[in-house]
């Protein structure tokens, strides 16, 4: 049975669409197994979550005079920081199954030299957010509250509310983790063409004054803190450039041909 020029080709149509649908597909179940990861591990993390949150505030606690303690000002407090506590840590515990799960999906669209450096380039950003995590807990926290607890008026005794902590050191590790997230973005602005590793260097004098102007902002105001924050970030772009330098190379006419679109061996 022919069809009049006029009529829609169903047939087109379903195939165009079958793609998308399968992508779909597939990052749903991909998320699916992201939720479950992160599940499993809060199912594992949850029962430790007091002894967890114990660990977390020893830096505050270890610094407040003899007889004074961590309080909760909400009733459901005890219950829910704890609990807020073991759902963070699980999430973060999961991140190696979640970028797995995000590898899988976008590497079949990738070309051979994006391959080579889109999965290290995760995989190193992972590391770095945890290092950051892992100074402001070992370097800066220490440094911070000793300041804070050192600076108070006499006759005012120190109460930190668990609720009121637990947001405070969140937002460190949020701001530290995507600090030293700096090496990944600079590389990834150089291999875009967005900039080169030459014109960033030239612009290093703004790069030292925006550092500490987000240090001011994401940190308590206190200059240990934001010092604390604004060197690492200066720091890292350094790192970042030179690296940078390393990978701006631009391929030879043979390795563009090989991963050029039409190419068969493409991907």
């Amino acid at each position: 049975m022919s069809t009049s020029p006029n009529e829609p080709d169903n047939t087109t149509e379903n195939q165009s669409e079958m793609p998308l649908v399968e992508h779909l597909l597939e990052l749903r179940n991909r998320l699916l197994k992201m939720v479950l990861a992160t599940l499993v591990c809060f199912a594992a993390i949850y029962p430790f979550a007091n002894e967890l949150y114990l660990w977390l505030s020893e830096p505050l606690r270890d610094l407040l005079p003899e007889g004074q303690m961590m309080i909760a000002t909400d009733i459901t407090a005890p219950f829910f920081a704890p609990l807020k506590l073991a759902l963070v840590v699980a999430v973060f515990a999961a991140i190696p199954v979640i970028l797995y799960q995000l590898w899988s999906f976008i590497a079949p669209g990738l070309y051979k030299h994006e391959k080579r450096l889109a999965f290290p380039l995760l995989a190193t950003s992972v590391v770095l957010f945890y290092l950051g995590a892992a100074f402001a807990y070992f370097v800066v926290f220490p440094l911070v509250f000793g300041f804070f607890t050192a600076i108070g008026p006499e006759g005012i005794v120190e109460l930190p509310d668990i609720s009121s902590y637990l947001n405070f050191v969140l937002k460190m590790f949020f701001a530290f983790g995507v600090a030293f997230e700096i090496p990944i973005a600079t590389i990834l602005l150089i291999l875009s063409g967005a900039t080169t590793a030459s014109s960033l260097a030239a612009k290093r004098p703004y790069v030292v004054v925006g550092c500490f102007l987000i240090g001011m902002l994401l940190t308590p105001p206190d200059i240990i803190s934001q010092t604390l924050l604004a060197v690492p970030m200066w720091i890292l772009f350094e790192l970042g450039v030179l690296f940078g330098r390393m990978v701006e190379r631009r391929p030879d006419a043979e390795a563009v041909a090989a991963d050029s679109p039409g190419s068969s061996n493409g991907k």
